[in-house]
Order: structure tokens, then C-alpha cells, then sequence
């Protein structure tokens, strides 16, 4: 199936992507996990996205689902769902380097004092979530290797790194 036009930009992203990953924050312990992100699309203007993480033992951890979506030339949205009751509508833009693609995301709440996400970006809680106040996420693709952060704002914490992964394409 034909790449929509208007996600002819991101086919970088497009695949299943398998690696390792790194976990910490000030209020739980360091750890380590294998991850599996795939990215796919439908001939729409948009690609979906799914992610789902393992511990060390090979429990589950973590998963997420949700969509990229373009907005203008460089603009770009991702929308995120997480079964803990947290939902992040993150606006940002898509770079060519000289490697590949970067791609930098953000989210948060205006009223944040060291940090504001873009307009229109946004966390949403259910009310079981624990409290996130912000998050930032950034992609790079060099050939078949993803790269990524997670910076996160929660429980009180400032914009602090949290994970940062690995992966390479797998299909």
C-alpha cells in the first residue's frame, strides 16, 4: 500500500523496531528493559504507533498505542495512551539531519514555572493516574537504529530524564 503524501516525510519511522532500554527516576529504582515499538500505517495521513515493554524476567512493564500525526511541513503531533489512566496529546516538529530524522515531541501544562508544553499539547489524567505534569520525548533514526529520551515531569518532580533506549529495525 502507497505512502499517504502527507507521511511521505516520516517513512523512517515505519517498522517494527526491537532493543533495550534504560529506566530511572528520582522516585523509584533504576532499571533496565527490552522493548518492541512498531509503526505502521494504512494509506492515511497519519501512522499508528504501538509500543510494549519487558522486564528483565520477561514480565510485562509498560505498553502504549497511539498515532502520529503531521502538521504542516515540519510540524508533528503524537497521541498517546497509556493503560495507567495517562493520555499525552504532544506537538512537535521533524528535523532531516545529516544522520536521518529527529524528531522531538513535548507535552505539558502552561502554568508549569521551568517549563510550558507547545500550544495544544496537553497530559490528561484519569482520576486513578498517578500525577504527570509534563513530558518530552526524542526520536532519532540513523538508518535501522532508533534511538530515544523520555524526559518526565511527575509526582512532583521536575522535567527529569526517565528512559532512554536502543532499538534496531527487526522488519
Amino acid at each position: 500500500m502507497d505512502l499517504h503524501p502527507a507521511v511521505d516525510h516520516l517513512a523512517p519511522l515505519l517498522g517494527t523496531w526491537r532493543g533495550g532500554g534504560r529506566g530511572d527516576y528520582p522516585t523509584i529504582e533504576a532499571f533496565e528493559y527490552t522493548e518492541e515499538v512498531t509503526i505502521g500505517h494504512v494509506g492515511k495521513p497519519f501512522l499508528a504507533y504501538g509500543q510494549r515493554t519487558r522486564g528483565a524476567d520477561g514480565a510485562p512493564l509498560h505498553a502504549e498505542s497511539g498515532y502520529l500525526r503531521p502538521a504542516g511541513d515540519r510540524g508533528l503531533e503524537l497521541l498517546v495512551v497509556h493503560p495507567s489512566g495517562i493520555a499525552e496529546v504532544l506537538v512537535g516538529e521533524v528535523t532531516e539531519t545529516h544522520f536521518g530524522l529527529l524528531v522531538t515531541l513535548r507535552a505539558g501544562a502552561d502554568d508549569l514555572s521551568d517549563w510550558a508544553g507547545p500550544e495544544g499539547s496537553r497530559v490528561v489524567l484519569a482520576p486513578t493516574a498517578k500525577r504527570v505534569d509534563a513530558t518530552e520525548r526524542r526520536v532519532s533514526i540513523d538508518g535501522d537504529t532508533m534511538r530515544y529520551e523520555v524526559h518526565m515531569a511527575a509526582v512532583g518532580e521536575p522535567l527529569t530524564p526517565h528512559l532512554e533506549a536502543t532499538l534496531h529495525r527487526a522488519e
